[in-house]
């Protein structure tokens, strides 16, 4: 068995320290591992596959020594001055952030869905947005048999998916603590935020474009009709979504739900009568994508309405990163 050199950059934040308990749990024992953080939680110390490290602060000279993978979770900008240094030195960067995602030069990838466009990958891998991925590991084998015509998506998102000042606003909150916000301009307990970051010059926030152009990057359909909107809810993680999508051709609730429960990284959870659908508590901690209230929306010629939740943390963003590594090392 051949041994890979991962480092994992940005290790102490909430979606590092995800990857790690996702490699953790696929015993990937056959990898020699660096954790690098920014030089204010360098030095850190983590308990990782049964050993402990200490986290090393991410310089340019820190992939001199030779490093087959690296996977990026410390933002845009650590990314853009970064990886391209690292991919210089032969080392395959899998991106967690937004840096590289729109660049045509980069491939961005769920592996259940366009894997196969990682061909022409120059050492940079772009991981979409966590809102992205669950709806497109759903959207994929539905475009393949039904061909989509246009999407409309609303968001309900985690505050996880705002890192872990997010998470203390929202507790903050709940337990009535007299202290100033640090990530979100209004409170978030009690609240949903119809503004996840800030808005483009089009009335769209960074978020809502995101999930557009990502879809249309990732599904192959460059000018395919889409529109979102992307509110900030106070649940601490998963991310739950409603999607409209209309067909170009007919369809019955029947084939759509065949076609879910036989593709890869999806659970149908769907019993209305029993009240049996996706929401966080049930998905909160699992890999694949949870799809329910499926129905025709009857407003609309070849239309349907899905819910769908996944742990944003997990398959938005962490897992799906090490699926990456992982489907690369076995194409190998």
């Amino acid at each position: 068995m051949n041994t890979y050199k991962l480092a994992i950059v940005g290790a102490t934040g909430l979606v590092g320290r995800t990857i790690l308990k996702v490699l953790e749990e696929k015993n990937f024992n056959n990898f020699e591992y660096t954790l690098f953080s920014s030089s204010k939680s360098a030095g850190t110390k983590l308990k990782f596959m049964n050993e402990n490290y200490t986290v090393k602060e991410l310089k340019e000279n820190s992939f001199d020594e030779h490093f087959d993978f690296a996977i990026f979770s410390a933002g845009a900008e650590t990314a853009k001055k970064f990886a391209p240094i690292v991919a210089s030195k032969n080392c395959i960067v899998v991106d967690n952030s937004s840096a590289f995602r729109m660049d045509d030069d980069v491939p961005l990838i769920v592996p259940e869905v366009n894997f196969e466009d990682i061909i022409n990958h120059k050492n940079i891998i772009a991981n979409p947005n966590c809102s992205t991925i669950q709806a497109v590991i759903v959207l994929k084998p539905l475009d393949d048999k039904f061909k989509i015509k246009r999407i409309v998506y609303s968001t309900y998102q985690a505050v996880s998916g705002a890192g872990k000042l997010g998470l203390e606003d929202l507790e903050n909150g709940r337990i009535n603590l007299p202290k100033p916000l640090i990530k979100f301009s209004h409170p978030i307990y009690d609240n949903c935020l119809p503004q996840i970051d800030i808005f483009l010059i089009n009335g769209y926030s960074k978020e809502e474009m995101k999930m557009i152009n990502e879809t249309r990057k990732i599904l192959g359909h460059p000018f395919l009709p889409i529109t979102a909107t992307c509110v900030r809810v106070p649940v601490s993680n998963c991310h739950g979504e409603s999607i409209n999508i209309e067909f170009e051709n007919d369809f019955s609730i029947e084939e759509i739900t065949d076609i879910l429960k036989s593709s890869p990284g999806i659970i149908v959870l769907d019993n209305i009568n029993n009240e049996e659908y996706p929401f966080n508590t049930i998905v909160n901690g699992h890999d694949e994508v949870f799809v329910g209230r499926i129905r025709k929306d009857f407003s609309r010629k070849n239309c349907l309405n899905l819910w769908v939740v996944a742990d944003n943390l997990r398959k938005g963003a962490g897992t799906n990163a090490v699926q990456i590594v992982e489907k690369l090392i076995k194409s190998f």
